[in-house]
């Protein structure tokens, strides 16, 4: 998977799921299908969920083309390499770190840095990073994002945080390439696999009137 290809799978849902806590590898497996059944076919794990170096390689066998998988909260190198060895196909940091970002790229690995303000954006830009995770963005809001992609319209923004079905219409039309979605997707390890499907399956619709309106 080179980051190419990654990018364009992420575009093309729209939705990052991000499974974060103290899911076992199985809870991810049976939440990864109830997402894919909803049409979400990106999903990320946090390197601090204890079952993620199990998870990793089982939903890469398990779903194979069909789910885009990857490694979020990476924020050092050995994050990095943990994250590749166990076979994630992109990663996610909640910062702009480039000894991280430069292991990614010799590793032809996707690897969307956290910004926050023109300036961090601009530098992680420079750092060869192409799609930035745009975070904590519910302390800003949609408008914020149309404001910073005037002058940097040639970055692909991903807002994360405070993301839910009231505002994700927004982002899209403010420009964003994706969203990532925590909590208000995936909710906790009672969550029936109906009702996941069901939040997918409409986030996913709001999104795309987003796009497309």
């Amino acid at each position: 998977m080179s980051i190419e290809q990654a990018t364009q799978k992420i575009k093309a849902c729209g939705i990052i799921a991000i499974i974060r806590g103290g899911f076992s590898a199985e809870d991810m497996l049976r939440i990864s299908a109830a997402l894919l059944a909803g049409s979400v076919s990106v999903v990320e794990i946090t390197l601090n969920s204890p079952a993620v170096l199990e998870a990793l390689p089982k939903l890469r066998a398990h779903f194979g083309d069909e789910l885009l998988i990857g490694a979020g909260t990476v924020r050092n190198t050995i994050g990095v390499q943990q994250a590749h060895d166990a076979g994630a196909q992109f990663l996610i940091s909640p910062n702009y770190d480039s000894a991280s970002t430069a292991l990614s790229q010799s590793k032809n690995l996707l690897h969307l840095p956290g910004v926050f303000t023109a300036t961090e954006a601009q530098t992680a830009f420079a750092g060869g990073c192409k799609m930035l995770k745009l975070f904590p963005i519910d302390t800003a809001g949609a408008a914020y994002l149309k404001a910073l992609r005037a002058p940097l319209d040639d970055i692909d923004f991903v807002p994360t945080g405070g993301i839910s079905a009231e505002n994700i219409s927004a982002y899209a039309k403010a420009g964003a390439v994706a969203v990532g979605l925590g909590s208000k997707l995936v909710v906790n390890r009672e969550q029936s696999a109906a009702d996941l499907t069901q939040r997918a399956k409409q986030l996913r619709e709001l999104w795309l009137e987003g796009k497309n309106g």
